[in-house]
């Protein structure tokens, strides 16, 4: 069976910033990302949802498709936390508490490894290597189900440029950012490779899906 390489619900701005340029501890995306990331937030199969309701439709299809057939998942080490350079300690585990939402191995890319550690039901990797090193490894921890590719837009850049992804959901919020880390300048850079089809949805929201020609 083909194991997918598949980035999902990764949200950028009207001009294609997925982040800012200062993430820090108090700014986790480096500028307010509450605005961009409202949508998913807003459905009723939001992981994090406490109270009942949420939207549904369009927007809720993409936040329950979430975990559908993925057995691990790849970041960046800006995704993973705010630290630069060698670890200054080991007590940073990520943004996500005790029960992280990924219920998978998580391969985090990175030229600084440290030990695997796990909470609840995920364990995170360190690996320094080449995006088709890293994938190889997560396709073997997914015994046979797909990798997602969880960003930044620095590390989805990369495995774009090494020909590696094969379906994207791309997120397009109608806020407009101005500066940052952008994804791309226009979706149409990526046709060359990609189908692209765009949908609407009544949030406000942009849905772009590309699937590899």
């Amino acid at each position: 069976m083909n194991q997918l390489l598949r980035v999902q619900n990764f949200t950028i701005s009207n001009d294609g910033v997925a982040a800012g340029e200062n993430q820090s501890f108090e700014s986790p995306f480096g500028f307010d990302h509450r605005d961009m990331f409202a949508w998913a937030g807003a459905t009723a199969s939001w992981p994090n949802r406490t109270d009942p309701g949420g939207s549904r439709g369009l927007d809720d299809y993409f936040s329950r498709d979430f975990a559908q057939n993925i057995g691990a998942e790849i970041m960046g080490r800006n995704k993973f936390g705010f630290q630069r350079g060698p670890w200054k300690d080991l007590e940073w585990q990520g943004w996500w508490g005790d029960e992280p939402p990924f219920h998978t191995p998580v391969f985090v890319m990175t030229h600084h490894p440290r030990p695997s550690f796990t909470l609840s039901d995920t364990t995170f990797h360190f690996v320094d290597a080449d995006p088709t090193t890293a994938l190889e490894q997560a396709r073997e921890a997914a015994q046979g189900k797909d990798v997602r590719l969880g960003g930044g837009v620095t590390t989805i850049r990369e495995f774009l440029d090494a020909d590696l992804v094969d379906t994207m959901h791309v997120a397009v919020s109608p806020v407009e950012l101005g500066s940052g880390l952008r994804l791309w300048e226009s979706p149409d850079e990526l046709r060359d490779r990609f189908n692209l089809e765009i949908v609407p949805s009544p949030s406000g929201m942009t849905h772009h899906l590309f699937w590899r020609k």
